[in-house]
């Protein structure tokens, strides 16, 4: 418990909440490069970007790779994603040049203890997404003060009120894309030349974990492939306790 000096308690994230919403009131408004190259500036050597090198990484990576090919790149490799997605994170890394690339797996004693026939997913997908993702984000982070996300407004219902910058776990986390759709990203990717993930021609246009990862039909949103039949929408990273307004490709 945090005291104040009348002795009373007081929230430690408060600081932080107020942190991200004047941040988010001071760059709104500016286009993703800008927010990207002020984020890395405020928060230098304290900020990594979080990218699961799905269908729609490559604009942000992109833009990274424009200011810094060395800034800390965290990818969990859950032991559960498709094949295709390792070989597109290796190309872009090489097309782009990226120096930083963090990879980040699940404990092995998380996995002995509470998924050692592989197979957790099929039981209880919220126990395997905290041991394969949300652990493992949350080590991969420790050393940081904020982070970079590549979620979107559009994607779902619950990313519809994403603030631009967001407090939450401790850190402040930075949306620079979260008023683009669809045809803006794809815009971006074909204008740069950014190859796209091999997946997405084949109904693919959210791609996380093979076993929890569907085709997407005509007219649903882009994540209703995610987790079919569950009422479920997010793996967990994104859902920690907010302290601010509230971050998410992932």
């Amino acid at each position: 418990m945090v005291l104040d000096a009348l002795g009373l308690a007081v929230d430690p994230d408060q600081g932080l909440a107020s942190e991200a919403r004047l941040l988010s009131a001071r760059h709104d408004g500016e286009d993703a490069e800008t927010i990207v190259a002020a984020a890395l500036d405020l928060y230098a050597g304290k900020i990594a970007l979080v990218s699961s090198f799905g269908a729609d990484s490559a604009v942000l990576l992109a833009m990274v790779a424009d200011i810094d090919r060395s800034l800390p790149i965290v990818f969990l490799d859950t032991g559960k994603l498709f094949p295709a997605t390792l070989s597109y994170r290796d190309q872009l890394v090489e097309t782009l040049g990226l120096t930083g690339l963090v990879i980040r797996a699940p404990d092995d004693n998380d996995l002995a203890g509470a998924d050692p026939a592989g197979a957790l997913w099929m039981a209880d997908t919220d126990a395997c997404c905290d041991i394969r993702k949300v652990r493992p984000l949350e080590a991969a982070l420790a050393p940081y003060d904020a982070w970079i996300s590549g979620r979107k407004r559009y994607q779902a219902e619950t990313r519809a009120n994403l603030p631009l910058f967001e407090a939450a776990n401790g850190r402040i986390k930075v949306n620079p894309l979260l008023g683009w759709d669809r045809a803006r990203i794809e815009a971006y990717r074909e204008a740069r030349h950014l190859p796209p993930h091999p997946l997405v021609a084949e109904g693919y246009p959210s791609i996380g974990c093979l076993p929890c990862t569907d085709k997407v039909r005509p007219g649903e949103d882009e994540r209703a492939g995610r987790w079919r039949g569950k009422a479920k929408t997010e793996c967990g990273i994104h859902l920690g306790q907010p302290s601010g307004a509230i971050i998410a490709g992932i």
